[in-house]
This record gives C-alpha cells, structure tokens and sequence, in this order.
C-alpha cells in the first residue's frame, strides 16, 4: 500500500502552484542540495549510489538535462554543495547508507566548474571524522561549516578561508561546551537522550546563527573569524523540539525562521517550524508557529513534517514576507511571515509519489531570482522544477 484509501499518489496535490520541468537526474533521484549558476544547477546526492553530485543544464527549464555525473568516494556521501563564480564546494562525510564501510572521505572538496561539464578537482581540506554535514558559501574567501576533528564529540562550527582554492585552510571553529571530550570537557546534556552537534550556520552581519540538532539555536559573533564568540542559545525544549536544522534570518527584520528536521519515528514530537525574535542576539524567544499541514500525510508513511528553507543566498529570490519550506511527505510549502505573530500559507505542491516509494519526500529547495522553485526528492524522485501561479 502506497497510502490510505482514496489517495493513490499519482495526482500532484497543488494551490497556486504548477510543475514547469523535472529530472530524475538519470535514475539516480535520490537528491538532496541545489545551487544555480548561469542556467547550471548543481545537485548533490543522498548517497543511495556511488553518484554523489550531478551538473544539470536548466537553462531550459522546462527540459532539465544532466550534463554530467560525479561519484562519491566509498563509504561517503556528498550530499551538499556551494557555489561562488567557479568554485564549488563538495563535503564528504561518512555515509550510514554503508554501514560496512571501513573507510570514507572526510572534510570539503573544491572543484572549479569554469567548464561545467568538464569540473577539476583542486584541493581538499580534511576534517578527521564523520567529516563536513553541510556548508554555507555566499561570498568569497570564506566558508562556514560543521566539521569535525578527532577528540570531539560531534560536528561543530568551522571557518575556512578559501583565499587559495586549492589549498583551503581552516582558521576558526567553536565548539559547544562540553563537547571536547579529550580536552577534558564533560557535557552538560543527557548524551543518552541529546545529540549535541552542529548542523549549519547562516550569517548576518557579523553573526552566525547555527542550529544545534538536540540543543537548539546557538548565535556566535564571527567578527573575528580565527575567534567566534559566543551571543546567545535557544534550546527549545527536549519535549517539544529536536533535529533543529535551519535558521534563516529574515531580511530587513530581527526575526529568524528556524525549522526542525523531521524523521521515520512515527512516534517522534511533530517537528516545528518558529519565528524567533533576535532584536537583542543575546536573548532570543519564539513568536509564533508555522501552521502545520491539514492532510492525511502521516498515514502516507516516511517522513512528515519540515526539513529544510529556501535560504536567500546572493542571485537567488529574495522575499522577506514569504517563506519557502520543504516539508517530505507535505510537498512544498509557502508561507507568509507578514505578520510574525500569525504565518499563514499562502500556496503548496505535492509531486505525484515517485516509483519505488510511499510518498513524495520533498527534501531540500532554492528559489532563483525569477521565481522558479528548485526543490529535491531524497530518495527517487530528483528534481522538481516549479512556479507559482498566482
């Protein structure tokens, strides 16, 4: 059984929006990160395969077309990807999908893509352990990232200056108390029950603002790159969150909207989507609740609930009333943050359920500078290129 009676998964459920083209990026759909240059995307994978990036030409929209097929080492996903001029930046992180891999590649690739169909591998920085999750690369010389090293517990942040492509340097990292185990640290949270670690950081100004999977929202002063300091934390209750992935500053506001990522576990908390007032970084509180979505999803099966936003990096649409939210088994959602105290959606896509699965899984998605909404299946479906209608 594909879903509950009366939905059989092959209608796109829809308001407001439409499909305009979509890839299954050579059967290999199992997708995950986008980013967009020049009619290029660049699609990062699951790690269902050895195929770990895909250069896809989108410069005809309607027909997507995949240019070329990068593999990922064994044992290691590349599942993110970031691109500034001709720089793309790949990590490589231990992959579960190969539990009986001994070894894997960790830390972040550079490439140069100056010929998209022809990409050069031009340095490496090892990060010892699971590796890099994922990465933000907005402007050069500078990337933020979780990494890892040897003696810690988990990912923390890191600052790495690409000044010379091929020889990236890691100059800063901070690291939540208690997390450096052979520094003798000892956590402060149950590490039976929390995973503290480090998912990715986005920036404004001079502040990181980096969601910290079991403990919640932590802001870091990143004025001195070779020394982040600590602002402030959010941890939004063990009972009532977790898997916090993403905090988008909101532009022209002192608002974030912060997503946690939800799983399988059908007994898990449904997992939220918060505005958080940062007016003062040092005491940030929760203003309101995306509304979650009416629907029979949870009997779909997989995943149902929020995972990832539309980030708002340089070159892409940049809206501070509506956010963009992929939301697994809900599709895609869009949502008004004119009034913080009251989101309201405002349109949503569901994809037909690709072959071979429950139900869709939207995963990760980018909206470019004319609107079109890119956004990925994690396990068959690739990639969906759409539009609002209205």
């Amino acid at each position: 059984s594909t879903g509950p009676i009366g939905w059989d998964g092959t209608t796109p459920e829809s308001a407001g929006i439409e499909l305009v083209g979509h890839t299954d990026l050579l059967g290999h759909g199992d997708a995950m990160h986008i980013n967009i240059k020049d009619g290029i995307a660049y699609v990062g994978h699951m790690g269902e395969s050895r195929t770990g990036t895909s250069i896809v030409d989108v410069s005809d929209p309607t027909e997507p077309r995949v240019i070329r097929q990068l593999e990922a080492p064994i044992g290691t996903h590349t599942h993110k990807v970031q691109l500034v001029d001709d720089i793309l930046l790949v990590n490589h992180e231990r992959n579960h999908r190969e539990p009986r891999a001994r070894t894997w590649s960790a830390g972040l690739k550079v490439y140069d893509v100056s010929r998209p169909d022809d990409p050069k591998e031009i340095g490496f920085l090892p990060t010892p352990g699971k590796g890099v999750h994922r990465m933000t690369y907005w402007e050069a010389p500078y990337a933020y990232m979780s990494g890892s090293d040897e003696g810690y517990s988990d990912q923390f942040f890191m600052i790495a200056d690409l000044s010379d492509p091929s020889n990236p340097v890691e100059i800063g990292r901070w690291w939540f108390p208690g997390m450096h185990l052979s520094g003798g640290e000892i956590p402060s949270w149950d590490a039976e029950l929390r995973c503290a670690k480090h998912h990715h950081p986005l920036l404004r100004g001079d502040l990181a603002f980096c969601t910290w999977w079991d403990l919640g929202l932590v802001i870091l002063d990143i004025a001195d790159k070779e020394r982040p300091e600590f602002v402030g934390h959010l941890d939004f209750g063990a009972d009532v969150s977790g898997c916090t992935h993403t905090a988008l500053p909101v532009p022209g506001t002192d608002l974030l909207v912060v997503t946690d990522e939800a799983h399988d576990d059908p007994g898990e908390v449904q997992k939220q989507v918060r505005v958080v007032d940062v007016s003062d970084p040092s005491n940030p509180f929760v203003v309101s609740t995306f509304p979650v979505p009416e629907g029979d999803f949870r009997s779909r099966g997989r995943r149902f609930g929020p995972h990832n936003l539309h980030e708002m990096r340089p070159g892409t649409l940049v809206d501070p009333d509506r956010i963009y939210v992929s939301y697994f088994s809900g599709g895609l959602r869009v949502v008004n943050v004119s009034d913080p105290h009251a989101p309201r959606e405002e349109a949503y896509y569901i994809p037909e359920t690709p072959s071979g699965q429950h139900c869709i899984q939207l995963n990760d998605l980018m909206v470019d500078a004319d609107g079109l909404i890119y956004i990925s299946d994690r396990y068959h479906g690739g990639v969906y290129i759409l539009r609002e209608t209205s």
